[in-house]
């Protein structure tokens, strides 16, 4: 025999059919109603199937130290998931982001790792980790890392990730003061420049800009040489994104230009490999012509010479 949950249900669906015959606004009412009911019974049923028994045996349920670790490293995720979408653009991934990361690598190690006694770590490690195909923890963990890593946010960061390098908090500086300088002067402007004249932009900031370009230079020729990380060649998300903001406006926006201190010997040079091609063609035509100056004397005048010679000496 049926338990009465169930012959229950089967007394609703019988009605819910013969209602769905029933035409006009009376059906729509009996099926809303009928729904309700059914939502009811569905809510006792599982109650009790399930309630204060606990799951069955052949369901495995995660113990609570192995819950505790879950949750720490899904609220992690969360964490870093929504400071990587705040801080997309400008990209402040790196210098914004470094805590919630560090933070969620220590969650991953305590799920990897032997955290209480060794049997139940393994438990949870197998549990959380390689129960099933999808793996989400693993595949969430792998997706942070490739992200951090193609960032680069480790020529950002100190050695032990702890916080920015030293360099990168001096070009983050410059950076603000550069971006300040270029709103001060605009704020500068006479109403009556066109809005492409932007003299006093490229006059007043064109020291602060230099130092900067100056800078993220010197940053990038000592990751080339395995500077202060050793990590990448190229530099971190940050600076880089920074960088581009700042000779957009300054090239772009602004049109401006730095003047190269290197101009005269550019010029030297160029002017000395221009002159070469002249310099070899006026040497050649002066060495043609001093061979035609060379007189030769053929063989027949040079015998003639010679039998001259000895008639006078016999006479």
């Amino acid at each position: 025999m049926a338990p009465p949950c169930c012959f229950s249900l089967l007394l609703l669906a019988v009605a819910l059919a013969l209602a769905v015959r029933v035409p006009g606004p009376a059906a729509a009412e009996a099926r809303r109603a009928l729904a309700v009911e059914a939502l009811v019974e569905a809510e006792e049923l599982a109650e009790e199937l399930w309630g204060g028994a606990g799951l069955p045996g052949d369901l495995p349920e995660l113990e609570p130290e192995c819950r505790r670790l879950l949750a720490a490293f899904a609220e992690g995720s969360a964490a870093l998931t929504g400071c990587l979408g705040r801080r997309a653009r400008p990209v402040r991934l790196c210098q914004a982001c470094h805590r919630h990361y560090r933070r969620l690598l220590a969650h991953y190690g305590d799920i990897a790792r032997a955290v209480g006694n060794s049997s139940e770590s393994h438990n949870c490690a197998k549990s959380i980790l390689t129960s099933d195909r999808l793996q989400i923890v693993v595949t969430l963990s792998e997706f942070f890392n490739e992200t951090w890593e193609a960032a680069n946010c480790a020529n950002c960061l100190k050695n032990n990730s702890e916080g920015l390098s030293n360099s990168t908090v001096e070009f983050l500086d410059l950076f603000n003061k550069t971006l300040t300088c270029f709103e001060h002067n605009l704020q500068g402007q006479s109403i009556y420049l066109s809005p492409n004249n932007y003299t006093e932009v490229c006059k007043n900031c064109n020291k602060t800009y230099k130092m900067l370009n100056d800078l993220y230079n010197n940053l990038q020729r000592m990751n080339r040489e395995g500077g202060e990380s050793g990590h990448s060649a190229h530099l971190c998300i940050d600076v880089e994104d920074a960088m581009n903001i700042t000779r957009k406006l300054w090239s772009r926006a602004f049109n401006c230009s730095v003047p190269c201190s290197d101009t005269v010997p550019v010029i030297a040079v160029s002017s000395f490999i221009l002159f070469l091609p002249i310099v070899f063609y006026l040497s050649s035509f002066l060495h043609s012509k001093q061979k035609k100056r060379i007189l030769i004397l053929p063989k027949r005048i040079q015998s003639n010479a010679s039998l001259v010679n000895i008639q006078e000496k016999y006479s």
